[in-house]
């Protein structure tokens, strides 16, 4: 980063980007790309584990990087045992002036300042929904970590009203920053790209689409029992399911053989992301009926491709959606229905909540979450 003709030297925890996590990957990711273009002179460099199963690819091999052949396991606990009389990780990252992590994890420092992105907080709002030594180790940490954190980033009011109410973390610490959508993301009219990629994973004209891990908090549930009903009126419309298992997945799948929809369902798994753009494009509706969500990125990659959004009505998704999409109790398979059955009866509502969409998905973009970014590492180094 560059300011006042003065070079600072900022490393970006790159480990969830590099290893291509879901969510924080996709953060991740987009944050490096939009600080490349904002500010091309900067000395930015990256950090990363299990750097023997990675290959760098671009932007990433052009930076300096901070590599680290520890496992995941063992890397958490290396950082975790900085807050407990471990050697500070300041020998590690020699020149870095400022650290920021955006994968929840944060290595104790002596003179390296540090910014940290809470994305969220569901292992202490949602225990039941994590694997026990995972909620165990973020519980523990969440704290210590923030507190640690000269700045804090919430990807949302609604993340920042969580870390306030549950941690007692001053408001002043907290800068919300929300995500951006990238430009790949838009509506794809092409009728042969669209045709193909229904033809590739058998889909029908009509189709309901989720892209999301599938795990209990992500409520998969509902959206089985809701398309089960919506079926009785629209036998020809399919649900397609973007996602691969995360973890205490086995009830999905319970419930998905009970409700006897095996082969209407499509289990699409993990899709490269030029065929997302296209999948996006081609749905007739965007359902996520995620009980929680730090920020909620999907919908609004659906919204910026142009297709109609139903979404939870819980923590940040309202912020992200505005009134472009309909905002529904997660927990109410009959209202899911009747809304899918309104915009599959209506083309005209559909045409409406495409534009709408469009409009408030313009809003959101990599450049600004990079420009408001570089104001904190501002603050932080103290140049403003």
């Amino acid at each position: 980063m560059k300011y006042n003709n003065q070079t600072y030297r900022i490393c970006i925890e790159a480990s969830p980007a590099v290893h291509k996590q879901a969510g924080l990957g996709t953060y991740t990711a987009g944050l490096i790309q939009g600080l490349i273009h904002t500010d091309p002179g900067g000395q930015y460099s990256i950090a990363y584990n299990d750097s023997e199963n990675v290959t760098l690819e671009h932007p990433y091999s052009k930076l300096v990087s901070y590599a680290s052949d520890m496992g995941n396991k063992p890397w958490r606990l290396r950082n975790a045992l900085t807050h407990f009389g471990a050697r500070p990780f300041d020998r590690s990252f020699p020149d870095v002036q400022l650290y920021h992590s955006t994968g929840h994890l944060l290595p104790k420092f002596r003179n390296i300042k540090t910014v940290f992105t809470l994305h969220d907080l569901i292992p202490l709002i949602y225990p039941e929904y994590h694997l026990p030594l995972n909620r165990i180790f973020l519980t523990q940490m969440f704290p210590r970590f923030l507190r640690q954190a000269d700045a804090i980033i919430s990807v949302s009011e609604s993340t920042k009203r969580d870390a306030m109410k549950l941690l007692n973390i001053p408001e002043e610490k907290i800068t919300v920053v929300t995500e951006g959508v990238e430009p790949r993301f838009y509506p794809i009219k092409d009728p042969n790209r669209l045709a193909a990629v229904r033809d590739k994973h058998g889909l029908p004209e009509k189709f309901i689409l989720i892209v999301s891990t599938i795990e209990p908090r992500k409520n998969h549930k509902v959206l089985i029992d809701a398309y089960a009903e919506v079926r009785k009126s629209h036998p020809d419309v399919a649900l397609a399911i973007v996602g691969k298992n995360g973890w205490m997945y086995e009830g999905f799948y319970e419930h998905l053989r009970e409700s006897g929809l095996q082969k209407e369902v499509k289990l699409l798994g993990r899709v490269e992301d030029f065929e997302l753009s296209v999948l996006l494009s081609a749905a007739t509706i965007f359902a996520f009926p995620s009980l929680y969500e730090g920020f909620g990125l999907p919908p609004l990659e659906a919204m910026a491709s142009g297709t109609p959004v139903v979404v939870a009505n819980t923590s940040s998704l309202p912020e992200v959606v505005g009134n472009a999409g309909i905002l529904l109790d997660p927990n109410n398979a009959r209202s899911w229905a009747n809304a899918f059955d309104a915009l599959l009866s209506d083309p005209q509502k559909r045409m409406q909540m495409s534009l709408a969409g469009q409009k408030q998905a313009s809003k959101f973009t990599w450049e600004e979450t990079a420009k408001q970014t570089q104001a904190v590492y501002q603050k932080v180094l103290g140049l403003t």
